[in-house]
């Protein structure tokens, strides 16, 4: 099966209105040029999902900054200024969740779970909405699975298959992400043949990965 595709390609499925996955952190470990391209393309009234909304002008971040985003379900915002403005002014809604619950809702959604217990945000405004659920006389917050219709990965280290490897802190959401969306894309920096990587050095499996383009 030939999962490669051109930079156009990987960005034909996006419309507006969807819910889109970014792996990165703060842009490291984004894929840059596909989310260039979705800039690009126009697209709007986006949600997003990612750790943060990165920087101004850096990766997704670019996206928030050209008004194509409604919604971002993300960690931190900090470091982008258009983030807080927009928000401000009523234009764009920013759903915050702890890092670590952010993560583990995402992996709740790629193991097919119903969602995840968490003390985190007891007693704060984080819980409000929320389902409290009592294990053993401790109580809990349901955080529901993320999901989204497409993710953005990438890669440092590609097979044609679409199994990946990230080095040093790429390896961030991104193989979180590979399992929580309906159509999977990893921008890639390196395309080796399948058997080159070897099974114990995959950080995520080319079973989750439907389309790779390859960086240029």
């Amino acid at each position: 099966m030939n999962k490669q595709i051109t930079l156009e390609q990987a960005v034909e499925k996006v419309h507006d209105g969807m819910t889109i996955m970014f792996g990165g952190f703060l842009g490291v470990g984004s894929a840059t040029q596909i989310i260039d391209a979705i800039v690009a393309k126009g697209v709007k009234d986006l949600t997003i999902i990612a750790n943060d909304t990165a920087y101004d002008e850096v990766a997704h971040g670019k996206l928030v900054s050209n008004h194509q985003v409604k919604k971002a379900i993300v960690s931190h915002t900090g470091t982008n200024k258009q983030t807080a403005i927009q928000k401000n002014e009523g234009t764009l809604i920013v759903e915050y969740v702890p890092q670590g619950t952010l993560a583990e809702r995402i992996r709740a959604y790629g193991a097919g779970l119903g969602g995840v217990l968490t003390p985190t945000g007891l007693g704060t405004i984080m819980a409000d909405g929320k389902q409290i659920v009592n294990v053993d006389g401790k109580d809990y917050l349901l955080e529901k699975p993320l999901k989204a219709d497409i993710a953005f990965l990438r890669a440092n280290i590609v097979d044609e298959f679409g199994n990946m490897v990230f080095l040093g802190t790429t390896n961030n959401f991104n193989p979180l992400m590979a399992t929580a969306a309906d159509y999977v894309v990893v921008e890639a920096e390196k395309l080796v043949p399948v058997g080159e990587i070897k099974p114990e050095c995959v950080h995520a499996s080319g079973i989750y990965v439907d389309a790779i383009y390859v960086e240029k």
